[in-house]
């Protein structure tokens, strides 16, 4: 590492010219195309716009070009947008009563340093469109322009006049793709307005050719149908509405179901005030509340909507206005997390229609399902769960005394049930059953149950699992544990780490059900064992839980650390694998699903059921 040279002349202080002070402002506003979109888009919406129109080309390293039908900039008016620090948005007397979207003045200005911008408008009742153009910040006198209404920003060769910067940019398409991802964030926060994106590249941007149309939405009232044109039907037909109101602050939006995750945390969308933001604290906060029924490699999708009153959430604390800070973050915080527990609860057993899909895609052969040119795992309708290899459990010994024996098939077993709870049951009652009646058990391990319209397919395990993790929430929420005493208490020997990070958390064990004790050295004695378990395994669920701690690390909360804990120990309290199981016991496994909070989904966030509909049935066998 060279040693700073003291010798350097200290050069004098000044004040630096306006060029230079806009080039530099634009280095924080406008780091990549799409920061430019974004503040052009802004700035229509601010405007009153109905209908915002977007063309880039090469990524919007050429040209980035805004229309808008907005109430436009009166004639005079034209130099001042183009001056730093002038706004129409505030007065500068209330910094904190925010209620638009651009509010610096900085982001017309700075592109003109930068670029090549040409801004035509037509105000409100003018008798004319005028233009004013600014290349490397020199601006150009007001001229008469032909324009019917609104105003149209036209940038063209962004960075000519900083070209280290033009080092920095990714790929056109990695550019092309961020400007699609900042307009389809603002077409989520005003559905209202009609929205539209074109690629222009190879044309002469001169807008005699109609380029390739990368997004479109039309204007509408309804929220739902904006976003199901957006991200997507799968995702609203898999989403819970949340409407959730406290103290002043409202959480609206959509949330997803926890089987409908995502491996990345791509679909995520977070709007204060209907201000697109990457908040962390709002991400999470949704983490949290999915914290017990998503495994650490998925992700859910969510667009949430948090309004409240402009004093009490600062946006002027980033730049680029992507982060906010609240007055009241343990408030907000709060909200997100029990408003969507409380949807994914009121959920029940409802599981994400991409589940069947994906059993349908798996059932097709690959010549049916992949288009030509496709690869596997770009297969529409498939999700996660597909794409992943099978983790076929392995199965015990077999357990005799749960069901009568059946003749073994194709190396697999099929229990076939025929008693007065199974084949007795009427349609009409399977009608009113939505996970229907138990009519066999696959292989030990998968449930099957026929419905009033199709069938089911359970996983015994998983679906337990979640079943014995609820009622132990429910025992520890109640205050009112139910242990067993163990006849011989078990001795478990562990590292000294481990040992001490178990004791750390015995007293929260004991109100679960688990009671512990140290026994000498790096031992732990268990002398009792929630009721739930039955009998478990004591040395296997010890070491799970000091796995499970290890893990987690001292830094995440105490809450997160004892629901992880519990969900360790409803695992080893599930029916297991390779358990036969009775008609009765099943049924009365799937009416438990019927009537538990996100019994959908395992701790870990797979699905527990799958259901395939009669016609998706017929059409596998091309009856229809």
């Amino acid at each position: 590492m060279n040693a700073p040279d003291h010798n350097i002349k200290r050069a004098p202080i000044r004040q630096l010219g306006t060029t230079a002070i806009n080039r530099i402002a634009a280095g924080e506003v406008v780091e990549r195309p799409a920061a430019a979109v974004k503040e052009l888009v802004e700035n229509a919406l601010d405007a009153g716009a109905r209908r915002i129109s977007v063309d880039i080309a090469d990524g919007g390293a050429t040209l980035i070009r805004v229309t808008d039908d907005g109430h436009g900039i009166p004639a005079d008016e034209l130099p001042l947008a183009l001056s730093r620090h002038a706004t129409s948005k505030i007065d500068g007397s209330d910094l904190l009563n925010i209620q638009s979207f651009g509010f610096r003045g900085e982001a017309l200005p700075s592109l003109g340093a930068v670029g090549r911008l040409t801004l035509t408008s037509r105000a409100a009742g003018a008798a004319e469109a005028a233009q004013i153009r600014a290349e490397g910040g020199e601006l150009s006198a007001v001229a008469p322009a032909a324009l019917a209404r609104g105003t149209v920003v036209e940038l063209r060769d962004l960075f000519y006049a900083t070209p280290a910067r033009l080092k920095f940019m990714r790929s056109t398409r990695a550019e092309a793709q961020a400007v699609h991802d900042v307009l389809r964030r603002l077409a989520m926060a005003a559905p209202e307005v009609a929205f539209s994106l074109r690629d222009v590249s190879g044309r002469d941007g001169s807008g005699g050719g109609a380029g390739r149309l990368v997004l479109r939405a039309d204007a509408t009232q309804d929220l739902a149908q904006r976003l199901r044109g957006i991200l997507g039907a799968e995702f609203i037909d898999n989403a819970l509405e949340i409407n959730a109101p406290r103290d002043g602050v409202t959480l609206s939006g959509y949330a997803a179901l926890p089987t409908y995750s995502r491996g990345a945390a791509v679909a995520q969308f977070f709007f204060v005030n209907n201000r697109p933001v990457r908040d962390k604290q709002l991400l999470g906060a949704l983490r949290g509340a999915y914290a017990d029924m998503l495994s650490r490699d998925r992700h859910p999708a969510a667009v949430l909507f948090l309004s409240l009153p402009p004093e009490r959430v600062d946006v002027n604390v980033h730049p680029a206005k992507s982060e906010v800070r609240f007055r009241e973050p343990a408030l907000v915080r709060g909200l997100i997390v029990s408003a969507l527990q409380h949807a994914l609860a009121g959920a029940g057993h409802r599981a994400a229609s991409t589940v069947a899909h994906a059993a349908l895609g798996a059932f097709r052969s690959e010549a049916q399902s992949q288009q030509p040119g496709q690869q596997p795992s770009q297969q529409p309708g498939l999700s996660y769960w597909s794409q992943r290899p099978l983790e076929r459990p392995q199965l015990p010994p077999r357990l005799q005394g749960f069901a009568e024996d059946a003749a073994g098939w194709a190396g697999g077993r099929v229990e076939m049930f025929d008693d007065g709870n199974a084949h007795d049951a009427q349609p009409d009652e399977a009608a009113n059953l939505p996970l229907g009646v138990a009519r066999a058990q696959l292989h030990e391990n998968y449930i099957v149950a026929q419905t009033a319209r199709g069938m089911v397919l359970v996983d015994q395990h998983a679906a337990h699992e979640r079943l014995v993790y609820e009622r132990l929430k429910a025992r520890r929420a109640e205050n009112a544990p139910r242990s067993q005493a163990l006849l011989i208490p078990v001795i478990v020997e562990l590292s000294a780490a481990d040992q001490a990070r178990i004791l750390d958390i015995a007293d929260d064990l004991a109100a679960l059900g688990l009671v512990i004790e140290p026994f000498g050295g790096a031992a732990i004695c268990v002398r009792e064992t929630p009721a739930e378990l039955g009998t478990p395994d004591c040395d296997a669920l010890i070491r799970d839980i000091a796995d499970q701690l290890a893990d987690l690390g001292s830094s995440t909360t105490l809450a997160a650390r004892i629901d992880a804990v519990l969900s360790r120990i409803a695992c080893h309290g599930s029916i297991r694998a390779g358990r036969r199981m009775s008609a009765a016991e099943m049924n009365a496994l799937l009416r438990e699903m019927e009537a538990t909070p996100k019994s959908g989904q395992c701790n870990h966030g797979r699905p527990t059921y799958i259901e395939l509909n009669l016609a998706d049935i017929e059409r596998l066998f091309g009856r229809t």
